[in-house]
């Protein structure tokens, strides 16, 4: 089974939409730094780098300092723990779509 504590992590880092922003940003971005999410967001410099810790906490990004610079870019595998979590319940929603088809194949043959 999961172990309940990391898909917590995962989910407590992704259940802010302003951290959801920055992470679909890194996301869609190959690399990108604390300044260019400043840019054209309505958040501090500060507290993207807040944001960003606690995603880097989560392993849902890694860094890459360059010089004075730190690269962002997203983690994949920080995303597993609640992959695998849905998936466990995915085996719920199959059986239950596959008592329906039996269901509605019995009401209307």
């Amino acid at each position: 089974m999961i172990q309940a504590e990391t898909v917590t992590i995962v989910m407590r880092a992704l259940a802010d939409p302003t951290r959801r922003a920055v992470f679909e940003r890194i996301v869609n971005s190959d690399e990108i730094t604390v300044v260019e999410l400043t840019r054209g967001s309505s958040v501090t410099q500060g507290a993207i780098s807040q944001h960003l810790k606690a995603l880097k906490q989560a392993g849902l990004v890694c860094e890459r300092p360059e010089g004075r610079k730190v690269y962002y870019r997203a983690e994949p595998r920080g995303l597993e723990p609640l992959a695998d979590w849905m998936s466990h319940y995915g085996v719920f929603w199959r059986d239950r779509f596959a008592n329906l088809r039996h269901l509605l194949k019995d009401i209307d043959p």
